[in-house]
This record gives structure tokens, sequence and C-alpha cells, in this order.
């Protein structure tokens, strides 16, 4: 089990982003109640394509807990049964956890696609948790984490289901963003803790705080993002063009904005001192392009009105270079002492 332990982690931890693009392609397209109800999606396991698979039709076979859109509400099968001529209302109940009933199959289908990535990146996290049991003699501290990796990622399952039963509550879903980091840092320290062949770098104590520090201002810089993006989104979903969204922004987004400086001012000077005293850190490099990537695309939303994709781009990468910044942290702990 422990030959293909850590390809099966690392196949976890890019699936796992890979639901963190999907969840961001979501927000961007507005796609975020593409399916109302969960696990299903309008009461089906593959949904629909069409308005009229969600209408009432006489001389249809109806599932349990099928879902039908009639006179702009959601109505759930209470039993199996095939519909007669007439619509008879003591077949049905109504949705009662929200009275969000449009179909958009583009919404639909980009949402069900997030769900099934997120339900491949659950699967390879349990088939990582089969394979940890090659550590139980040398390493206990695997099998417990990669446990805790799979319980996180049902909780992400199940904060999904609330946040789509909230239509879309902004502070479950900066919740729903910090498990997913949390899911990332946790799948790390499994692959970094079974790694051989560990680079050996020179410790500093000035340049680790400094690291560590950088880290968490990436972390309130997600959670500020996270909040100016709850403001655009309320804002574009009143039909205002893009050139309006941030006309009067909120003042997280101020503080967002000031705060890219002091990371990008923080993270050139981790740079400075990692080549200054040639402690070996050469993913710095890394985060350095990702900054500049990353603040391109802020000022881009800011400036150009939000072209396509850059919300996205924006998200993904403030989480790969979350990533980054913890697998660094995590190198530094092999070392060797500067004298």
């Amino acid at each position: 089990m422990k030959k293909y332990f850590l390809k099966s982690a690392q196949i976890a931890l890019v699936l796992v982003y890979l639901v963190i693009f999907a969840g961001a392609f979501v927000r961007l397209t507005g796609s975020g109640m593409g399916c109302p109800d969960w696990p299903k999606c309008f009461g089906y396991y593959i949904p629909p394509t069409e308005q009229s698979e969600l209408l009432f039709a006489s001389g249809k076979e109806y599932d349990k807990g099928q879902v039908i859109i009639k006179e702009e509400s959601l109505l759930v099968a209470k039993t199996d049964f095939v519909s007669a001529s007439n619509f008879d209302e003591a077949n049905w109940e109504k949705y009662t956890k929200h009275d969000y009933a449009i179909f958009n199959p583009i919404h639909t289908w980009v949402e069900y696609i997030n769900r099934l990535l997120g339900a491949l990146a659950g699967i390879a996290c349990v088939i990582t948790f089969g394979l940890s049991f090659g550590y139980w003699k040398e390493n206990k501290k695997i099998i417990m984490l990669t446990f805790l990796i799979c319980a996180l990622m049902g909780f992400q399952a199940w904060l999904g289901k609330t946040v789509v039963d909230s239509v879309l509550n902004p502070f479950k879903i900066t919740t729903h963003m910090l498990a997913a980091l949390l899911i990332v840092a946790l799948q790390l320290i499994v692959i970094y803790g079974v790694k051989e062949n560990k680079k050996t770098i020179v410790f500093n104590k000035k340049f680790n705080l400094i690291l560590i520090a950088s880290l968490l201002l990436t972390i309130v810089q997600i959670v500020l993002g996270t909040s100016v993006r709850e403001h655009v989104d309320h804002i574009s979903e009143t039909g205002v063009p893009a050139i309006m969204w941030l006309q009067n922004p909120t003042l997280s987004f101020y503080i967002h904005r000031s705060f890219s400086i002091i990371v990008l001012l923080t993270n050139l000077y981790l740079l400075f001192l990692n080549n200054k005293l040639v402690l070996g850190f050469t993913k710095l490099n890394w985060v350095f392009y990702i900054l500049l990537i990353e603040i391109a695309s802020g000022i881009s939303m800011y400036y150009f009105d939000f072209p396509f994709g850059t919300q996205t781009i924006h998200i993904v990468l403030a989480t790969l270079l979350f990533g980054i910044q913890f697998y660094l942290i995590l190198e530094s702990k092999t070392k060797k002492v500067l004298s």
C-alpha cells in the first residue's frame, strides 16, 4: 500500500484544487443555485438539460423526491407515482428550504460538474486513507491526518448543502473557502511527511517568522477578497453594468487593495533574504510570479470592468499562493542551522 500512497495523496490534492477552480468558475458564471437541491439536482442524479423536463406532464413516471417547477415554485414528489391527465396536488409538496425556482441549463451543468469533481476528490481522499494503513507501524500520524481529511471533505459536502439551502449565504461561502484551505494544508503535511529525499535548506529564525507572517497575510487577503466578491456578486445581480460594480466599494475593498502592497513587499523581502543568505527556498520564485499575476488580475478587474475569467484566476491563484507558502513552511522544518 505504501508504494501507491504518495501518488494517491498527490492526485487527491490536484483534485481538491480542481474543485476550488470549479467553485470559482461557478461563482464567475453565477451558477451557485444551478442545482437548487442537494445532493441531487432538481431531484435527479443526472440533471435535466431542458426546461420541459421540469414541467408537469401527464402519464409520466415520477420518483419520490423528483422536482418540478410549477407557478415559479419548486414542488417535490411525495412518493413514486404515474401522473394522471390533470395535476393532483396530493402527490406533491412544496420545497421548503428556499423559494429559488429558476432553471438555467448552463448554470445547472456548471454546478453539477463542480459537484462531480467534489465527489471524485472525496473518493480520492478515501482511497488515500485506505492506503495510509501501510504506515501503521512506522507513522500512525499519517493515518490520523488522512482520516481527518476525509472527515473535512464530508464537512465540506455538508457545508455545500447548507450554502445552497441558504441561497448562497456570504458567511457560509467564506467558511467553505477556509475549510478548503485547511484541507489543502493537511494534504500538504501528509505529502511532505512521506516524501523521501527532502531538500535540506538553511534555517534562519528571522526569515522563518516573516514566512509565517506572509502566510497569515495571504489568509487575511483571501477572507477580505471573499468579502469584496460577495459585494460584487450582490451588485451584479441587480443588472447594473460591470463598470459600476465597484463604484461605491465597501471598506473591505480598500483594505484588500492596500494589503496587496503589504503582501508583495513582505514576499519581496523574503526573496531578498533568501538570496542574500543563500537559504535554498527556490519555491519563493513561484510565490513572486504568482503575486505579480494576482495583482495584475486585480488591477484588470478594477480598471477594465472585470474581463471574463479574471475573477476565477484571482481566486485560484490565491489558493495556489497559500499552498506554496504553506509548503515552504514545511520545508523550513527540514533544515540545517545557519551559523
